[in-house]
């Protein structure tokens, strides 16, 4: 088994990163202990009620958190499970409550883990800003999340079916997501139709990028000549929100 192994770009950013990720889980850990203890505390069915509520939306808020860890520096990694525990996560805390059925589609792809993240927090501020945003009328929602390898260049698209009013404007949030792709080498496209919206991330592989992914294809179409040489795998999909 071969392991590609990457060069960790900046140690002590790095190590910030990981030490105020440690801070927020902490924090959300405590919040869901104090308020757990209120709701035991409390006489009111009513109240307890309520804060467990809110217990449970802490509890979603650190899945979120936690799935959006920064991946091991050393190694690469696979950025579709990576992806799909992401948009998992974000859909059970605050796509379902809204009825929007996400589909995820991707293709097998290794990234470096300081990159896989960054991929990860664009999604994220993207699938939120559905959440915020987004007006599906009597549609029922949608959203898609797909990453794909086209040659040397990875495509992540997060598309809806919902209405567009009115051109993207370029807030905070847009502004940080196409900082995060250039720091990636890429850049966004944005664009809004009768459809709904559609933003494309597009970035090319590195060079430790480019070998693990040649590998992995290679061992892929061996393995699809021997078991059927006229059929080709499609990539994983799956149906993450309500329906």
């Amino acid at each position: 088994m071969t392991k590609h192994i990457v060069l960790l770009p900046n140690p002590e950013e790095s190590l910030l990163l990981r030490e105020l990720n440690h801070r927020i889980r902490n924090e959300l850990n405590s919040a869901i202990y104090t308020v757990s203890a209120k709701a035991v505390e409390s006489d009111s069915v009513a109240v307890k009620t309520a804060l467990l509520d809110v217990v449970d939306l802490l509890h979603q808020c650190a899945d979120v958190h936690r799935a959006l860890h920064i991946p091991d520096q050393g190694h690469l990694t696979d950025a579709a499970k990576y992806l799909q525990r992401l948009c998992f996560s974000i859909t059970k805390s605050r796509l379902n409550r809204l009825a929007v059925r996400v589909l995820f589609s991707a293709d097998d792809l290794q990234l470096e883990g300081e990159r896989c993240w960054k991929l990860g927090l664009i999604v994220s501020e993207l699938l939120t800003n559905v959440a915020r945003h987004a007006q599906f009328d009597a549609r029922h929602p949608e959203l898609r999340v797909e990453l794909m390898l086209a040659g040397n260049v990875v495509k992540c698209r997060v598309s809806d079916n919902g209405s567009a009013p009115e051109p993207i404007r370029r807030g905070r949030g847009l502004t940080i997501i196409g900082e995060l792709a250039s720091s990636l080498g890429g850049c966004v496209h944005a664009s809004c139709a009768a459809e709904g919206y559609s933003f494309l991330v597009t970035f090319p592989l590195t060079e430790a990028e480019q070998r693990a992914d040649g590998a992995t294809h290679v061992v892929k179409l061996k393995r699809r000549k021997m078991r059927c040489p006229q059929r080709l795998e499609s990539p994983r999909t799956e149906n993450l929100g309500a329906g």
